[in-house]
């Protein structure tokens, strides 16, 4: 279930928790609450900067694993396509009407690489990476197997540690194997820095991507006097996008974060040392939750805990209050401090979650909220599929 969701069949508080132009006072909770207008904004924000600095834009939709908000960002951002992590993504994405589908990671597993080599048949460029030599020949063999072709991009670790080659030469070797075989196509570099997407200061994270452009432009030219052009050169994340997207050297972005916001990334600080989400990026996505008990008086007590969130990166941040911080959680019950026992029984809190793209992972639904208004219901569309 992708696009043009029925809600006749769905019955509020059984299996939806909310209902087209119920006033949000009345969503049932712990939910996912979007503000449309701030969504909006956001997209609109990125894809004008894209577009500017002659960019194109991968949006990561393993962030929001949603086939309409990826369908929003492609009409109102501009976007290029989709990235995402895992096969199944892939394939809801190609199934919801996304033409351009990268998995930026490894797929060896041969079921998934079978899937993967399936994915054109459902209308989608499909794209994946590589960091072993070895890789190539089960690719090929899938893709020659169903008739269809894998574009493929050569990883290169340029300072997360995870996968990817660390030299200009293993690059190369790759790139070529790939290049010479069947049903194969290179199609360029994946140089994305993951660990310094959240450093709070803006030159410790300049610094950081300052040896990524240098490996991957090595790499670059390199590949070019072997004669292999990179037609996608991506990386660049919502804590960087500037950097690379200025390089000279990468012509993709790869930002999934700054659509919803969330507490983690709302931290760290831009140019002028302001935090981003006082400025560059606004909070749109929200974990709504009511409060269920108040018998100890210097506390209440919530009903979104450890289920209703990831709190990987932190806890929440109550938005727009400062009387209030929510301090703890349990499995199904969150603690919020209430020294001067300004809270009431049912009142409703809005949430800024520590990490969007787990916490989005824990729900079927996104509520669209515009004005005070339930305007939409989307499906989480990738929920689950991790494999």
């Amino acid at each position: 279930m992708n696009k043009a969701v029925e809600f006749d069949q769905y019955e509020v508080g059984y299996d939806i928790p909310a209902s087209v132009g119920m006033d949000q006072k009345d969503i049932q909770t712990p939910c996912l609450v979007l503000d449309l207008d701030a969504l909006e904004r956001n997209i609109k924000k990125m894809g004008d900067w894209a577009k500017a600095h002659n960019m194109r834009h991968r949006v990561h939709g393993k962030m929001h694993k949603s086939v309409d908000v990826a369908l929003l960002q492609e009409k109102l951002g501009g976007a290029c396509g989709v990235c995402c992590q895992k096969v199944s993504e892939a394939e809801v994405f190609a199934r919801g009407g996304i033409k351009d589908v990268l998995v930026s990671n490894q797929v060896r597993q041969p079921e998934k690489i079978d899937r993967l080599a399936r994915i054109p048949k459902l209308g989608a460029r499909a794209i994946c990476c590589v960091d072993d030599v070895t890789n190539v020949a089960d690719l090929s063999q899938a893709a020659e197997r169903h008739g269809t072709e894998i574009e493929c991009l050569v990883e290169i670790d340029c300072g997360a540690g995870r996968c990817g080659v660390t030299t200009t030469s293993a690059v190369v070797e790759i790139a070529k194997a790939i290049d010479a075989a069947k049903g194969l196509k290179f199609a360029g570099l994946q140089a994305y820095q993951g660990a310094m997407q959240h450093l709070d200061d803006y030159e410790e994270r300049r610094a950081k991507i300052d040896i990524a452009v240098a490996m991957v432009k090595d790499a670059v030219d390199t590949l070019k006097t072997e004669g292999l052009d990179c037609d996608i050169v991506g990386g660049g994340g919502t804590g960087s996008y500037y950097f690379e997207g200025t390089s000279g050297v990468y012509n993709e972005l790869q930002c999934g974060s700054y659509a919803f916001m969330d507490a983690d990334y709302g931290r760290i600080l831009d140019k002028e040392g302001k935090r981003i989400d006082q400025g560059e990026w606004e909070n749109a996505l929200f974990l709504l939750t009511s409060v269920m008990s108040h018998a100890k008086a210097e506390k209440a007590i919530v009903d979104a805990g450890l289920k209703a969130q990831s709190v990987d990166s932190g806890l929440p941040k109550i938005y727009g209050r400062d009387d209030v911080e929510y301090v703890k959680c349990s499995d199904e019950h969150g603690v919020v401090a209430d020294p001067d026992q300004v809270l009431s029984i049912n009142e409703k809190l809005w949430l800024v979650p520590g990490h969007c793209d787990p916490t989005c992972n824990v729900h079927d639904w996104y509520v669209g909220v515009r004005a005070g208004k339930v305007e939409t219901l989307w499906p989480v569309s990738a929920r689950g599929k991790a494999y």
